[in-house]
């Protein structure tokens, strides 16, 4: 046998490797040959490969692991299990570039599924090897140690603390600075995964100047950057006042609002949701977002989305109005309620409904005229109807109960309390006839209102406990009435006349 024909043998065998390893790849990327792949132990086959001499081949082989370990948790467990890891992290310090990208893809597929997955990925120091990516000159290599660092960060506040330890922040910082916008991206939304778990870890972020870089991002035209963006100034701000305040000192607003004009939907629920994040903390922070012209731009959002969109700007009008009465009256007079009456009518979710049940009790609950914004948006017979529902969810139940109490406890407006005067429980009720009681003795207009209306013989229907507090809120109540009236409207009244008819002797 000739060189040459030796030769070959190598060569038919490297070409028959690399059609293997290339027909895998371009298979695992459909997920109904995945099962297939699997039962015929692509595994097995695939872990020599990684080590083959071919670079080639050694990227083609990784790729097709990531894509298997993409579809599923057990197949990501199967590389784990395989052992591919070390090779893994071993190749990303001395292999080329192409490589180092494949490698990384299939570490983030792994750590997507699951914090155990990830924590397997930590363990053979994957996070210290994607770290060190970090200084590669090549963005694509980057690019990919970046979102894989962020699926292992994103799962819980010990993964974060693995990805901080190993010094990745001041380096994800720094990619802020790149030209590539992909990089900005994944780097700003790795961030927002590592300070969304605990204070010190936003803290971190914002120590090693974050707040800056991606404040001056907000400008940016990009789209999915200003999503990003947003989205981590969110987590930074909503752990504490101090953080909250930082993000306001970069000043992010009023340049933000401007956001709510972007035609991306995501974009919008993201500013919406970092004004939440800030003025949940403190009366200042909500007055400097009010002062902004806040209020008016997230009314205006709800007016102009559904769904999940709408819950951070729901809350976002409860937190504001939770802090004082002059905030809530700004909502009030920014015609929050009305838009809020609307949420709770057009909303299906249980989750969304109890959100708004909650920021309308936060409106309500101040003074009589907060009370009586909300009653007369006709939003109490609402509430009632949700607690009341067997078929709403405990916490919109809860939430639905205690926004009726509070706003009933206020409520001075007869008119908007007398329809639950009707079918309600006696617990609810006592509230509300305790309203009754307050405001009757004083006010002899409301005292015919409620004569004429058919309240007072509504009243006197009511079946309460002797020495009750309902009782004795009704008796307060009737005592502002004539006897004879009181009589009048009593259920027994006919049966009373008659049995005087039958006793009554003509002289």
């Amino acid at each position: 046998m000739t060189q040459r024909q030796i030769i070959q043998v190598f060569e038919d065998y490297q070409k028959s490797r690399m059609q293997f390893v290339q027909t895998v790849a371009d298979l695992a990327a459909r997920p109904q040959n995945v099962d297939i792949l699997q039962n015929a132990g692509v595994m097995c086959m695939l872990r020599p490969l990684m080590l083959d001499v071919a670079p080639s081949i050694q990227h083609t082989a990784a790729l097709a692991l990531g894509r298997l370990a993409d579809h599923s948790d057990h197949l990501a467990r199967a590389v784990v299990e395989e052992d591919i890891l070390p090779h893994l992290v071993h190749s990303l310090a001395t292999k080329n570039r192409f490589y180092k990208r494949a490698a990384a893809f299939v570490l983030r597929m792994v750590s997507k599924h699951s914090p155990e997955l990830s924590q397997a990925v930590v363990g053979c120091g994957g996070v210290d090897a994607l770290v060190s990516c970090l200084d590669e000159f090549d963005p694509g290599v980057k690019e990919a140690a970046v979102w894989a660092l962020g699926c292992i960060a994103r799962h819980n506040a010990s993964l974060g603390q693995s990805v901080v330890d190993a010094g990745a922040v001041p380096l994800l910082v720094l990619c802020l600075l790149e030209p590539e916008m992909t990089l900005k991206r994944l780097a700003a939304s790795t961030l927002s995964d590592i300070a969304m778990h605990t204070p010190e870890l936003a803290q971190i972020v914002v120590d090693n100047g974050a707040i800056a870089h991606l404040a001056q991002m907000i400008h940016n035209p990009d789209t999915k950057l200003k999503r990003q963006v947003f989205s981590a100034l969110s987590q930074i701000s909503k752990h504490s006042e101090s953080l909250a305040e930082m993000v306001i000192e970069a000043e992010v607003f009023p340049a933000a609002l401007a956001c709510l004009t972007d035609p991306d939907e995501y974009v919008k629920k993201n500013v919406v949701t970092l004004m939440r994040e800030v003025v949940k903390h403190t009366p200042e922070l909500s007055e400097m977002i009010v002062k902004c012209g806040g209020i008016g731009v997230v009314i205006d959002y709800l007016g102009n989305c559904n769904g999940n969109m709408r819950l951070p700007g729901i809350m976002m009008l409860g937190y504001v109005a939770a802090h004082s009465e002059n905030l809530a009256m700004v909502v009030i007079l920014s015609k929050g309620v009305p838009q809020l009456a609307l949420c709770l009518s057009e909303e299906p979710q249980p989750h969304i409904k109890a959100a708004t049940a909650w920021s309308i009790g936060q409106i309500g609950h101040h003074t009589p005229e907060h009370a009586k914004a909300v009653a007369t948006s006709e939003l109490l017979p609402k509430l009632m109807e949700l607690y009341l529902d067997t078929s709403s969810s405990e916490d919109l139940q809860a939430k639905s109960k205690k926004a009726l109490k509070s706003i009933l406890q206020k409520c001075t407006y007869l008119p908007s309390l007398e329809p639950l005067l009707y079918d309600v429980p006696s617990k609810m009720l006592t509230h509300v006839v305790c309203q009754f009681s307050k405001v009757l003795p004083h006010d002899s207009k409301a005292r015919r209102l409620f004569v004429t209306s058919g309240g007072l013989k509504k009243l006197q229907e009511i079946e309460a406990v002797p020495g009750s507090a309902l009782q004795e809120h009704i008796n307060t109540i009737n005592s502002c009435f004539p006897e004879e009236i009181v009589s009048y409207y009593s259920p027994n009244y006919s049966e009373v006349l008659l049995e005087r008819l039958d006793n009554f002797q003509p002289a």
